[in-house]
């Protein structure tokens, strides 16, 4: 595991770095998202494709971010189950802390009936956030639920990469080395080998990213951190529907996830 990090590592040197202020010049108007699972080794032979096709984001110094988000739930799990029941619209409540900059955000996520996500966020001072006040009323008036209804329920941190391509139509999002800590439960567990890469791109224009995972045999998966954290650590939960998901995560990354 060790070489193939260490590999990783090597091949972001050679992308070209693009800054934060150089991406906040990127705006996708007409975005759309998907998301891709794969195995670390099979992130190796991407980025070695990527050369040549894509910035590597840096920040104080580094091309590998570093994140950690906590997701808030009501008792009965409110989220959870609209994820696993497949409702449409949806909406998940979080706490994320970018690490290496400190700055932490309370963020909901809502996907509508079209796959479209929006995220409405709000700065906070940290993880520990205020239920009341502004908070609160933030929350509410977007889930029609107060923070006083929720609790935390699944934390998780992860590293991050974020490439964009010359043309500055696209962003991808790769993630890797999740841990998960269950609030409720007190249980850990983790991804492994597993990497989850989102594309968001401007409507339909041409992907360089999506030839490349197309020769490497990567097909559109979704992954929700949340849901899969969820399973992971509180075997109380439904997750029927789950079920398929996490024999193909195992099989990725030729262990078993559970």
């Amino acid at each position: 595991m060790m070489e193939i990090d260490a590999r990783i590592n090597e091949l972001l040197q050679h992308l070209e770095p693009i800054t934060l202020e150089q991406m906040s010049s990127i705006r996708l108007m007409n975005r759309t998202d998907t998301k891709f699972v794969t195995s670390k080794e099979n992130l190796a032979r991407l980025l070695e494709m990527a050369q040549g096709k894509y910035y590597a984001q840096y920040n104080n110094d580094s091309k590998i971010a570093n994140y950690m988000t906590t997701y808030w739930d009501t008792e009965g799990h409110r989220f959870f189950l609209e994820h696993h029941n497949g409702r449409a619209p949806r909406q998940k409540v979080r706490v994320r802390t970018y690490m290496d900059s400190g700055i932490t955000f309370l963020e909901v996520k809502t996907k509508n009936n079209h796959g479209r996500t929006k995220k409405k966020r709000v700065e906070v001072p940290c993880q520990e956030i205020d239920v009341q006040g502004a908070n609160g009323e933030f929350v509410e008036g977007l889930v029609h639920q107060g923070l006083t209804e929720m609790h935390p329920t699944v934390r998780n941190r992860f590293h991050r990469i974020t490439l964009v391509n010359y043309d500055k139509t696209e962003r991808l999002t790769i993630d890797y080395d999740v841990h998960f800590h269950n609030m409720e439960t007190g249980n850990d567990a983790e991804t492994g080998p597993l990497v989850i890469i989102e594309l968001k791109r401007d409507g339909n224009v041409y992907s360089p990213v999506l030839e490349i995972l197309r020769v490497l045999r990567i097909k559109p998966s979704g992954f929700s951190k949340y849901c899969i954290g969820s399973v992971m650590t509180n075997k109380s939960l439904k997750h029927n529907i789950f079920k398929e998901k996490m024999i193909t995560l195992s099989k990725l990354a030729n262990t078993k996830i559970n």
